[in-house]
């Protein structure tokens, strides 16, 4: 019998759980995606604050695809650009693939709210790629005001904003607080930890504010000991010149601006069917994850749009969501069924710094120390790979006990010779 044809876009944890659950036998399974690896983003923010290489938290896709519940399966390098519904057709920039089922869990990428200018001039997290480029421009601004006698000018270089009080954002204004209190009077002595700046702004009246309050005051609390400036209820309303304008009309001085503030869905031209995203351009589901008004479209994780009773506006663009809607998809294509999908929520958390830590699992509450370990824990036990997990833990445990990381290297990549990826003028 000729196998049903599966094209699933995108291999993050959605993509991937379905991948290695699919019956090969039954299906033709190939998976498309923009890098030749998955990553962990919840750890990209160590990335960026140098705790952690990329190689620690990425596992190549063809190593996967040689494994016991993923081999039979196929890798394609590619972005995928345009979706034909009528041909059953996906395109990229390098190839034209047919499907009889397709499956987006494509993500999400930066939501800038109506500005998409704020790209060119702000960092931003979402890809390794992206954590890379932020964590150098940090080495860069450090290498820099080591180097100038003159303090306005350290004090604008070292002059860091984070938008977005989320669990990111705090990560991200935590691990940089980390830096101010620990590393720079060790390894930039030229540099005042008092001329570092560090500021959240968050547009709500609390930081995590999926969270419990107490989750949301220890943060605070945590953030203001890494002496972290923080902004609540303060929305920023424009970034020109170096200059962030609040929408109260406070202005401020910074040298880097890294935003966490959104997530917005990954965008596909479609064409061949009526089918219309939804709000945060995410595409609207049923219980079954089938795309509404389709009957061979499904989609997974971040990028689709699920309500029902308990979670009238969606449910929450989470890991477990992705992971627990593709191993129920994988589920009803091998067996035939409709079974309908409920979320089964084990809890959120957030890292500050170091011992710093809030969780709240079911009905539990954590923070500081044993938060930290828990938070540690579960997040060792998420990554792939035997060898990536004694890599990071290795490097935890080292951070930890001597303060130190061999990780900030500072390694321009060069211009020369200019290329363009193959298929692409």
């Amino acid at each position: 019998m000729q196998k049903e044809k599966i094209v699933i876009v995108g291999g993050g944890f959605a993509g991937l759980n379905l991948v290695k659950r699919l019956d090969k036998r039954k299906f033709d399974v190939t998976l498309v995606d923009r890098n030749n690896f998955h990553s962990f983003p919840p750890l990209f923010y160590q990335i960026a604050s140098s705790g952690l290489d990329p190689g620690s938290i990425s596992f190549p896709f063809r190593r996967e695809m040689r494994k016991g519940k993923v081999k039979g399966a196929r890798f394609h390098l590619g972005e995928v650009k345009s979706i034909d519904v009528a041909r059953k057709e996906i395109h990229t920039q390098f190839e034209t693939l047919q499907y009889d089922k397709l499956v987006i869990a494509a993500g999400t990428t930066n939501n800038f709210f109506g500005n998409p200018e704020l790209i060119k001039h702000v960092y931003t997290i979402k890809t390794a790629s992206e954590a890379m480029r932020c964590r150098d421009e940090i080495l860069d601004r450090l290498e820099r005001a080591s180097l100038t006698h003159d303090r306005e000018m350290k004090r604008k270089l070292l002059s860091f904003v984070v938008i977005g009080g989320g669990p990111t954002g705090v990560e991200v204004a935590g691990a940089l607080g980390e830096m101010k209190r620990d590393i720079i009077s060790r390894e930039y002595p030229d540099i005042d930890p008092e001329d570092v700046s560090i500021t959240l702004l968050e547009g709500q009246d609390k930081v995590l504010g999926t969270m419990s309050d107490l989750a949301s005051r220890k943060a605070l609390e945590y953030l203001k000991r890494l002496m972290v400036d923080v902004k609540v209820s303060h929305l920023m309303k424009s970034f020109e010149d170096n200059i962030v304008t609040l929408d109260d009309g406070t202005r401020m001085y910074s040298g880097m601006v890294i935003w966490t503030a959104g997530v917005t869905g990954i965008n596909f031209e479609i064409t061949g069917g009526e089918i219309t995203p939804a709000r945060g351009n995410r595409f609207e589901v049923d219980r079954t994850n089938l795309v509404k008004g389709t009957d061979d479209i499904y989609a997974l994780g971040d990028i689709a749009l699920m309500t029902y009773d308990a979670y009238p506006h969606g449910c929450p663009q989470l890991a477990q969501v992705a992971i627990q809607q593709a191993k129920l998809l994988a589920a009803n294509l091998n067996k035939g069924k409709k079974d309908e999908f409920t979320y089964k929520d084990k809890g959120s958390m957030a890292t500050v710094g170091r011992n710093l830590a809030v969780a709240d699992l079911n009905h539990v509450h954590l923070t500081g120390f044993t938060a930290w370990l828990t938070w540690m824990f579960i997040h060792l036990i998420s990554i792939l790979g035997m060898r990536n997990k004694v890599t990071v833990l290795i490097n935890w445990i080292w951070a930890y006990c001597t303060y130190n990381t061999s990780l900030r290297l500072l390694i321009h990549t060069t211009r020369y010779p200019l290329r363009s990826r193959w298929g692409e003028k």
